[in-house]
């Protein structure tokens, strides 16, 4: 098959761009590396810096591809925050700009990467597909509105869509800016190297940890998967972890003894969030495989950044 990936420079994208090519498939990646690196890319990738937003390039792109992954976006929620105009040109318009490309080319199914962020406080967990979204950042706000266009111009078009809200993915190489390190790569990194970690509130918010190969085995099944046009699938492990015992796990599986300091004043968003995965496990045979405790060995033996990490560590007491 032909695919195109964009944001196919970012940790996710690279790393389905990277398998879509070792399964013999030719991947056409675009990516702005406003936050992605195109060194991560294997050679057989195809890869063309430029923007989501560039109707022609995405024409030359789409030609004769068979399905489009869009995972182009900003992905910062605290950036969100101060620049939501950004989030809309980039993580909507951009959106409607594919779409466009889509239905100009004859290219009939898109993927989309969304995120469990759009569904922000519940009052039921863990969140099903059918749960009112309640999203409380413009970034979740613009995950939620791309949904929207991707599955009302695919009805208008008859083109086949598919959205899938990620939870918190985590994996190797997986970056680490100082605007929004994600918290896993961060809190490792602050293991390793005797550094503090920071927690909001007390520690008991909960999330989703997903490893990225389970992310990837359920992108790649929603490409050819038949029956799941329109549809709206979580893709998490199904497990809720709270930030406290994610600095347990990361503690036992580094070895170091890792001084946290709680902020009090900021409660770290909602306080819980996991995921019900029975939809996609119906729709793509989703079952996760990896454990947060075997995930995290993963990253340790993976990531050059943390293999490299050569500074005394502080043992558990």
């Amino acid at each position: 098959m032909r695919f195109l990936v964009t944001g196919g420079a970012g940790f996710l994208g690279a790393a389905l761009a990277n398998r879509l090519v070792l399964e013999g498939h030719v991947v056409n990646v675009l990516d702005d590396l406003s936050n992605g690196r195109c060194e991560h890319l294997l050679p057989a990738v195809h890869f063309v810096k430029g923007d989501i937003d560039n109707i022609p390039l995405l024409w030359s792109l789409l030609h004769d591809v068979d399905c489009v992954y869009h995972l182009a976006a900003r992905v910062s929620v605290a950036q969100s925050i101060l620049h939501p105009r950004d989030y809309n040109r980039v993580n909507v318009g951009g959106t409607v700009s594919l779409m466009e490309a889509m239905r100009d080319t004859g290219v009939r199914r898109v993927v989309f990467t969304s995120s469990g962020a759009i569904y922000g406080r519940q009052h039921n967990e863990p969140v099903h597909e059918d749960h009112v979204p309640h999203p409380d950042s413009p970034y979740a706000v613009s995950k939620w509105a791309a949904e929207q266009y991707i599955h009302t111009i695919g009805e208008l078009y008859g083109l086949e869509t598919v959205a899938l809200r990620i939870f918190n993915a985590y994996g190797p190489r997986q970056s680490l800016p100082l605007s929004h390190a994600p918290v896993v790569p961060r809190f490792m990194q602050q293991a390793l190297t005797g550094g503090s970690v920071v927690l909001f509130g007390d520690g008991s918010q909960t999330r989703d940890f997903v490893y990225v190969e389970d992310v990837l085995a359920a992108l790649i099944r929603a490409a050819t998967a038949h029956h799941i046009n329109r549809s709206v699938l979580n893709i998490g492990s199904g497990v809720e972890t709270s930030i406290n015992n994610l600095v347990n796990q990361i503690e036992i599986v580094t070895g170091c003894k890792v001084n946290r300091i709680y902020n009090q004043t900021n409660i770290g968003g909602v306080p819980r969030l996991v995921a019900d995965i029975s939809r996609a496990n119906e729709l793509l045979d989703f079952k996760p495989q990896m454990t947060l405790t075997d995930g995290l060995r993963c990253m340790l033996v993976e990531d050059i950044r943390f293999k490299n990490l050569t500074l005394k560590k502080i043992p558990l007491a």
